[in-house]
């Protein structure tokens, strides 16, 4: 059934997610210095089409226009990302006046207009400067970290009391360190237990580090989380589906929630112990006001004796021939529930608030219009999950569209197209698509 707004009470937060490297542009403008995926992008083989994001939405351009349309559109909260390498150039030491006043001038308007600001501090663009001396693989990162933190809380926390510490850390640590298909593109196992490591300290410590600024901050991290499930019934396919969830869904929640690594599923996961030092166990831990929980589909998982440390591997949802997504993920809105269940398990989990959620499907520009039936549908039967989840008493307090512009879209470039608002990345014209449409009535 179609849901409205008051069945989530007075109090339930709604809003739409961006990502600074996915939409500003102005890689190179006003003192900002490069960041890791400024650097990956020219990299051969290894965006879609050659693409890059030295433009992308041009938001660094257009906030003013963008936040206008955000408010026609009746969206009461806003998260962004600030870029760590607008701020910091070279990550550390000289602050960029430039990059401030456009965050300043982000936050004002937002206010103005009435749509409360939520910060990520960090979503994947690690200033270039800091890869050079090892990025998330030297322990320093957690201290150059907490400096940057303590700079946006002094400058913005005036006005901003939200904060999402880090983006999906997961993603990005196994994307970028161990596969390599993400910035900075290095492989191997030990850079990533190095880089894991290092961020689960951060993400505890930049937490700390707002609280200790800021009285009356509202602080969280967000964590992409899938729904798992075995291929078949055979144990050896559990056994696999439990080792996937280890990595994918348990790896930095249970840390930070004073449980350790969750090394008994997945014997390998015992080397990041040469990465611990005195005192860390406890360092990794903090109460968090909110989880982020960040979900798009399920996987299927079976058991392979051809992948090294897991033996598992993901059943693809074109092998299963399901209905599928842009992005070839299976459209299983089902999912958002059964992860909102997982993680109210916990017997000491925070709310828990859906930072990010949404759709990539194939958009077709008529007479100047973006029908689109499919993305109209999956936000629907994703909030109705939201809604069962609610109705059940598990602890959910908001949720997030992702998100508000097509963008782009890491190694994707921008061949998916997840947002509310249609991009021309020719002439940057908005058009707001049938679902923006459905979630601006949705919410008035």
């Amino acid at each position: 059934m179609d849901r409205c707004k008051k069945d989530f009470g007075d109090d339930f937060i709604w809003g739409v997610s961006t990502a600074a490297y996915q939409i500003e542009g102005a890689h190179n403008t006003d003192g900002k210095g490069a960041s890791i995926w400024d650097t990956f992008v020219q990299k051969k083989n290894k965006i879609f089409g050659k693409q890059d994001a030295n433009v992308a939405c041009d938001f660094y351009n257009r906030y003013a226009a963008d936040l206008a349309l955000m408010r026609r559109m009746n969206i009461p909260n806003y998260r962004f990302s600030i870029a760590w390498s607008r701020i910091l150039p070279q990550g550390t030491g000289e602050i960029n006046g430039l990059g401030i006043d456009f965050y300043n001038r982000i936050i004002d308007l937002a206010l103005e207009l009435g749509i409360t600001p939520w910060v990520t501090l960090y979503h994947w663009d690690l200033p270039q400067a800091l890869e050079d001396k090892g990025g998330w693989t030297n322990r320093d990162v957690k201290d150059w970290f907490a400096d940057y933190v303590a700079i946006c809380v002094k400058h913005f926390g005036d006005r901003v009391k939200n904060w999402i510490v880090i983006n999906e850390p997961t993603v990005f640590t196994g994307a970028g360190y161990f596969f390599g298909v993400h910035a900075p593109g290095k492989k191997g196992f030990n850079n990533f237990l190095a880089a894991a490591h290092h961020t689960a300290l951060a993400q505890a410590g930049g937490a700390r580090i707002i609280k200790s600024l800021q009285t009356g901050s509202n602080v969280g991290t967000s964590f992409s989380c899938s729904h798992i499930e075995p291929y078949t019934a055979r144990n050896k396919d559990k056994i696999a589906a439990a080792k996937a969830d280890a990595l994918l869904n348990r790896f930095f929640i249970e840390p930070l929630l004073g449980m350790g690594y969750p090394t008994q599923e997945i014997k390998a996961l015992r080397k990041i112990e040469k990465y611990m030092q005195q005192n860390d166990e406890a360092n990794l831990q903090f109460n968090m006001d909110f989880i982020g929980i960040q979900n798009y589909t399920r996987e299927i998982i079976r058991h392979t004796l051809f992948v090294p440390f897991l033996q598992a591997k993901i059943v693809s949802a074109q092998k299963r021939k399901v209905e599928t997504t842009a992005m070839n993920w299976e459209v299983y809105p089902e999912s958002i529930y059964e992860v909102l269940k997982k993680y109210s398990s916990y017997a000491n989990i925070p709310p828990l608030i859906i930072t990010e959620n949404g759709a990539a499907f194939t958009d077709e520009l008529v007479d100047c219009k973006v029908h689109d039936p499919k993305r109209k549908a999956y936000l629907q039967q994703a909030i109705e999950q939201v809604y069962r989840a609610k109705n059940k008493g598990l602890n959910v307090h908001g949720y997030f569209v992702w998100t508000f512009l097509d963008n782009f879209e890491w190694a994707e470039g921008y061949r998916p197209r997840f947002g509310l608002v249609h991009v021309d990345f020719e002439n940057q014209k908005r058009i707001v698509k049938s679902s923006g449409k459905w979630y601006a009535d949705f919410l008035k």
